[in-house]
C-alpha cells in the first residue's frame, strides 16, 4: 500500500480528481468529513447511548458521544505525531501538498464515528439483536436467505451498521455522507464480510465490518485506497487501512483509562485501589509534589489520567512508526497496544474494569432489560413491514409503521434487505426512546 492512494480525497460520485496541493485550506475535505458527522443525525443520538451504565443518569458517567469526542481527541493527536514523521520519511506527500494535520483530521474524524452504528444498551444490543434471528421467532428467516447474509443478522455487529450509516443512499442523498474514502478506509477497523468469521489470528480478522448491502460500495473504496485483498474463493476482506490502527488505538487508550476513571467516581471500584494502577502507567511522567498538593478526589483522578493518556498516545505512535513497513505491507496482524511496553498495566485495568464495573448488579439487570427492549421492538417492526410488503397488513401494523421513519415506511424489495433496514432502525434508537417505545407497545 501507498499513503498517496491511502490519502484519497475522493468522495462518491467524483467523476473527477481530488488532488491534495487544490484543496482549500480554510475548509480542508477532511475536516468537512468531520462537520458532516458532527451535525448528523446519528452522531447526535450518541448522547442517549449507553458507554459503562446502561439508562444511567448520573452526571460524572459517559455517554457514546462524549467517549467518541475524548477518542476524537486522542487520535487527533495520534495522527498528527504519525504524519509529522511519515512526511519526513515520504517527503513526496509534501510535493502532493499533504501536512502534518492531515493525518490528524482524518484519523479524528474517524475516531468521532466509530460508535455511530452502535445499537442502544452497549455492546449487549448487538447481542440481542443477534440472539433474536439465532435463538427466538427471527429463526423462521434463516431458509429464505444466504449463509452470509444470514451471518450477519446473528452476528450483529455495530462496526457494519457504522459502515452502513454512513454510506447508505437516500432519495437526494446519494452516498451517504459522502466522506472522502481515506477517512472511511480509516473507520473500517474489519475490513471484511461476515464469512469467514474469523479465518486468522490477525486483529483485522477478528470480527467484520461490512454488512452484504455495502459490499459493492466498500469495494470500490478498497480498490481506490489500494487496500490489498486477502479474500479467497470470492469472499470479500482485505488488509487494514493503517490508520484504522490509530483509529482503534485512540478508542484502546479511552475505555481503558476513562470507564476506569468512571468506576472509581461511581465507587465500584476504591479509589487507593485503582490509584495504585494507574500510577504504574504514569510513573515515569508523574510530578509527585503536584500529585499530592490535589485536594480532593476527582482533580488526582484527572491528573493522571490526563498523564495516562499522554503516556499511551506517545507508545502508540512509537509502535506505529517502528512498524509503518509492515503495517503498508499488511503484515502487522496485532492492534498497537497489544505490543507496547505497557500491555500488563493495561491488561490489569482492563480486567479490574470487566469484573468491578461491566459486571456489576446495575450494568446486567439494565442490560437483561434491553434485551426484552429489542427483541420486542424487533419482531413488531419485522412484522408489519414484511406484512406491508406482502399486503396483508393489520390495522395495528399500520400503526406500527407509522412510527418509522418516512425514508423506511416503504418496505424494501428483497427480504435481507427489510430485515438488515429494520434492524439499523432499531440499532438507531437511543436508550430512553427505545425504552419509551417498549412501553408504548406493551400498554
Amino acid at each position: 500500500m501507498n499513503w498517496i492512494q491511502l490519502l484519497s480525497l475522493k468522495r462518491h460520485g467524483d467523476t473527477q480528481p481530488r488532488p491534495r496541493i487544490n484543496q482549500n485550506e480554510t475548509r480542508l475535505g477532511f475536516e468537512v468529513d468531520y462537520d458532516r458527522i458532527i451535525f448528523s443525525d446519528s452522531f447526535r443520538s450518541l448522547q442517549d447511548k449507553t458507554q459503562v451504565v446502561p439508562l444511567s443518569k448520573t452526571d460524572f458517567v459517559h455517554t457514546r458521544l462524549t467517549h467518541s469526542l475524548e477518542v476524537s481527541v486522542v487520535a487527533r493527536s495520534l495522527g498528527r505525531n504519525v504524519g509529522e514523521k511519515v512526511l519526513e520519511k515520504h517527503s513526496n506527500l509534501i510535493e502532493h501538498g499533504y501536512k502534518m494535520n492531515d493525518f490528524g483530521a482524518i484519523v479524528a474524524t474517524a475516531a468521532l464515528a466509530h460508535d455511530i452504528g452502535n445499537p442502544p444498551f452497549g455492546h449487549s444490543g448487538e447481542k440481542a439483536i443477534g440472539e433474536y434471528f439465532a435463538n427466538n421467532k427471527g429463526q423462521k428467516y434463516k431458509e429464505h436467505l444466504t449463509d452470509k447474509q444470514w451471518q450477519d443478522l446473528i452476528d450483529f455487529e455495530g462496526n457494519a451498521n457504522g459502515f452502513r450509516i454512513l454510506t447508505q443512499s437516500k432519495q437526494g442523498s446519494i452516498g451517504g455522507l459522502r466522506l472522502s474514502y481515506a477517512t472511511l478506509g480509516a473507520f473500517i477497523k474489519y475490513p471484511k464480510e461476515s464469512l469467514p468469521k474469523k479465518p486468522t489470528s490477525n486483529i483485522a480478522d477478528k470480527k467484520y465490518g461490512i454488512f452484504q448491502s455495502e459490499v459493492p460500495y466498500f469495494n470500490e473504496i478498497a480498490n481506490e485506497l489500494g487496500l490489498i485483498s486477502t479474500g479467497k474463493n470470492g469472499d470479500i476482506a482485505y488488509k487494514r487501512h493503517p490508520l484504522a490502527y490509530l483509529v482503534e488505538a485512540a478508542d484502546d487508550i479511552c475505555y481503558t483509562i476513562i470507564d476506569f476513571e468512571d468506576g472509581i467516581n461511581l465507587g465500584l471500584i476504591d479509589e487507593e485501589f485503582a490509584l495504585e494502577y494507574l500510577i504504574k502507567l504514569v510513573k515515569d511522567t508523574i510530578d509527585i509534589k503536584k500529585y499530592h498538593q490535589l485536594q480532593y478526589k476527582k482533580d488526582r483522578l484527572s491528573y493522571l489520567r490526563a498523564l495516562a493518556i499522554g503516556t499511551l498516545i506517545n507508545e502508540a505512535a512509537t509502535i506505529f512508526l517502528e512498524n509503518e513497513d509492515a503495517i503498508l505491507k499488511g503484515e502487522y496482524p496485532y492492534s498497537l497496544l497489544d505490543k507496547c511496553k505497557y500491555e500488563a498495566q493495561i491488561n490489569d485495568i482492563i480486567k479490574i474494569s470487566v469484573e468491578k464495573i461491566y459486571r456489576c448488579r446495575e450494568v446486567v439487570e439494565k442490560e437483561i432489560v434491553g434485551y426484552s427492549i429489542i427483541s420486542k421492538l424487533l419482531d413488531v417492526f419485522l412484522n408489519a413491514s414484511n406484512n406491508k410488503y406482502n399486503n396483508t397488513m393489520s390495522n395495528y401494523d399500520k400503526l406500527i409503521i407509522n412510527l418509522l421513519p418516512e425514508s423506511l415506511q416503504l418496505p424494501k424489495d428483497n427480504l435481507y434487505d427489510r430485515l438488515i433496514t429494520i434492524c439499523g432502525f432499531v440499532a438507531s434508537l437511543t436508550d430512553g426512546y427505545a425504552f419509551q417505545l417498549y412501553k408504548k407497545i406493551n400498554s
